[in-house]
């Protein structure tokens, strides 16, 4: 290129910057490369990998407790999202999960308990809950039976539905493993899986067992 032809090319850049407003030394600036972030790349690339493990459904926030948890990368949940958004990545998230109801009859009991959860001896009052837990392929459900005197759980069930055979297997695996005590109080929310017709039969079949609400 001539001496010429370079002088015109450059009038012509000076013009366009005080045209546009833009600063030489800015537009010489944004023609330089921009050096590459190592832990940029690493970062993305983790993001990635733990949206598609997630089968889509991670969000912002839990990536980001998965970078700090096993990463031990820092970020808010807002620049993990803004790297989200950059990538193309958009939570899909698991269709919620919803206690199914039951057609069988239901009876709610007393609270015989009455919040005085320190019984003096083991076998005295257990407790039971159920909760869910989010696996790849949905939702899978705990039931416990809790033993009030030491806080240990004495039974347990697993099941992809939180209905009232998921608890009365718990019941009957804690009745069993604690060798069929007799008049223990059961008690638990008034959820379906407690005041149905099959887990009071589950009950009345252990010793003495009351039930309480």
């Amino acid at each position: 290129m001539s001496k010429l032809a370079e002088q015109d090319k450059q009038a012509s850049k000076s013009l366009l910057c005080k045209l546009f407003g833009v600063l030489r030394s800015s537009y010489y600036y944004g023609l330089k490369p921009k050096p590459i972030s190592l832990e940029a790349v690493k970062t993305k690339a983790l993001v990635r990998q733990i949206f598609n493990d997630s089968k889509r459904s991670a969000g912002a926030r839990s990536i980001a407790a998965i970078l700090m948890n096993e990463h031990g990368i820092k970020l808010t949940r807002y620049m993990v999202g803004k790297l989200m958004s950059s990538m193309g990545l958009k939570s899909c998230q698991l269709k919620t999960h919803k206690y199914k109801h039951c057609d069988e009859e239901h009876k709610a009991h007393d609270n015989i308990l009455n919040r005085n959860f320190s019984p003096t001896s083991p076998n005295h009052v257990w407790t039971g809950d159920v909760t869910y837990v989010r696996i790849k392929g949905g939702w899978c459900y705990l039931a416990i039976v809790l033993d009030l005197y030491a806080r240990r759980i004495v039974g347990f069930a697993v099941s992809d539905s939180p209905d009232s055979m998921l608890t009365t297997k718990a019941l009957q695996m804690a009745y069993q493993s604690r060798l069929k005590p007799s008049g223990v109080l059961f008690h638990s929310d008034q959820g379906t899986h407690y005041t149905s017709k099959k887990f009071a039969e589950s009950v009345a079949s252990c010793n003495g067992m009351k039930q309480s609400m």
